[in-house]
């Protein structure tokens, strides 16, 4: 059982083979459909946090604003297929090392994981819940106001967030395709 600190251990992640299990600690950032045209929009000079630091997690959270602030009422891992056609461009901008989603990628994102030693991990789907507690903090929300509670971009600091199964590894192998 592989255990990682993000930002820290982000490169070690390219020891992992496809279907190996870990967790990791630190900072995730989440990104949907919108959440990456944002991004990649944007002159990496303008963009509030450092991307190529943390983990990219494929999420649509539920979250309830507080006095003490944000909730993380559910954070369940969204289709990662949808996020496709992004994916490959994201990947060279950002230097994205690891990427949490639910389900298969495509040949773009295996290649590109590949190409800068990055793996692509998947989260149970329907453990929302259990996803939650393992969020210890939210810690900043990007256009919240532009892109909706769903689409914005969350930071959190997670705490033994898992279990993750390797989908894509940095050797270019498929869980996915080795399962088939």
């Amino acid at each position: 059982m592989h255990h990682f600190h993000i930002p820290n251990d982000i490169a070690l992640v390219e020891q992992l083979s496809a279907g190996d299990v870990f967790y990791i600690s630190g900072t995730v950032f989440t990104a949907r459909d919108e959440a990456h045209r944002v991004l990649l929009d944007l002159p990496i000079e303008e963009i509030p946090f450092s991307i190529s630091e943390m983990a990219l997690y494929h999420c649509g959270p539920l979250m309830k604003e507080s006095r003490n602030g944000w909730l993380v009422i559910s954070a369940g891992p969204t289709t990662s297929s949808r996020m496709e056609i992004f994916e490959e461009r994201f990947i060279e901008k950002f230097n994205t090392r690891l990427i949490i989603g639910k389900g298969d990628m495509g040949e773009g994102t295996r290649r590109t994981l590949k190409q800068i030693k990055g793996v692509y991990a998947v989260y149970t789907g329907g453990a929302g819940a259990l996803a939650a507690d393992q969020i210890k903090k939210v810690v900043d929300v990007f256009w919240l106001d532009d892109l909706g509670m769903a689409e914005a971009v969350w930071i959190f600091e997670v705490e033994k967030f898992g279990p993750l199964v390797v989908g894509m590894d940095s050797k270019g192998a498929s869980f996915f395709k080795r399962g088939r």
